[in-house]
């Protein structure tokens, strides 16, 4: 078998797996766009669905990972290519710890609406930090698909807006459970979905880091944002 062929059997692997984890990645999108319609109307089959999709994820991460795995063992691939299989299975991991936090939401607010407290806190701020993370995620998913280091860097700037978001619900949480102390076993659990709210942008950001180094071949976790544009500039 030819070099050339054995190359274009290589990159048609590495094809597959973009192509695999873009396929996670939409169903991920999905699953945190209904999870955040229950924030305005719990929904049984709803949640019910989302508690079915993350079991979908959990076998697509493995049998992903399987297959970097073998993809590996086959070609022994180095520099670049080594990058990107590794930094693939490191992204397959983070959407499917975005998707269990999803899940997590479903079953909290399954709870509250049990408890019949959905109407202690006003939700429109967790719909926007929720919102405001579906969007990071979908873009650190097309960074990824187009390999654009300048996309995912503004992602991680970006990520901060939600980390505010969280800090400031968290604040007005406080203020409200303080005036009124028999409502805080209902502000916690809300205070449980901002947390996995902000998770989420977590896991899209790490996503975003992941493209810078793949391309780049720099590792930019922990790096302060001043010295990002740097890091990216760099050859």
């Amino acid at each position: 078998m030819s070099d050339k062929h054995l190359s274009s059997q290589f990159d048609a692997a590495l094809n597959m797996l973009s192509t695999r984890l873009l396929e996670m990645g939409g169903l991920v999108e999905s699953q945190i766009s209904a999870v955040l319609d229950l924030l305005d109307a719990f929904d049984e089959a709803a949640a019910l669905r989302i508690r079915d999709t993350e079991r979908q994820l959990n076998r697509m991460e493995v049998e992903i990972d399987d297959e970097i795995n073998n993809v590996i063992a086959r070609r022994q691939p180095a520099a670049r290519d080594l990058r990107l299989l590794m930094a693939t299975s490191k992204c397959v991991t983070n959407l499917e710890r975005a998707g269990d936090e999803a899940r997590k939401i479903a079953k909290r607010l399954h709870k509250i609406h049990e408890a019949g407290t959905a109407t202690a806190v006003q939700v429109g701020e967790l719909r926007n930090s929720g919102e405001m993370a579906l969007s990071i995620l979908h873009r650190a998913l097309d960074a990824f698909a187009r390999m654009d280091v300048h996309a995912a860097a503004q992602i991680m700037r970006d990520d901060q807006a939600i980390d505010t978001e969280f800090r400031a619900f968290v604040q007005r949480l406080v203020t409200q459970m303080h005036a009124a102390p028999f409502s805080i076993s209902s502000h916690l659990d809300y205070l449980f979905v901002a947390k996995a709210i902000e998770r989420i942008g977590d896991h899209a950001t790490n996503i975003a880091e992941f493209v810078i180094y793949i391309v780049k071949g720099r590792d930019v976790r922990h790096l302060p944002l001043d010295r990002l544009e740097e890091a990216i500039q760099r050859d």
